[in-house]
């Protein structure tokens, strides 16, 4: 759905995890208001440290009570905590939304 194309950019400037709900908006229902309060959990910011994009993902796939795509983000990515993405993979968030968002989509079109 190409949520990278929200990421830090136009005046919303969205993190990682308001990227993700503003791309799969229509397909999921997400009103603005939400998009906003994922303000929160950028920046490594999500429970656990878990990347935003992934969190945001699970979170929209949960609520329609489809399974979670942890599993293939960690191996793609080779970790789901944001510190161990940047510092240790060297992944950077643009690619972590991207691959998110990939993972997203295929579930969705199942």
């Amino acid at each position: 759905m190409n949520s990278q194309a929200y990421f830090h950019t136009g005046e919303e400037k969205l993190n990682c995890a308001q990227s993700i709900l503003r791309g799969f908006q229509k397909e999921f229902n997400v009103p603005d208001s939400r998009i906003a309060e994922f303000k929160a959990w950028g920046g490594g910011r999500a429970p656990e440290g878990v990347c935003g994009a992934l969190y945001a993902a699970d979170i929209l796939l949960k609520e329609k009570g489809k399974a979670s795509v942890k599993e293939q983000f960690k191996a793609k990515v080779g970790a789901t905590d944001c510190l161990a993405i940047k510092q240790e993979k060297k992944i950077t968030c643009p690619d972590c939304v991207r691959i998110t968002d990939e993972l997203l989509e295929k579930v969705i079109k199942k």
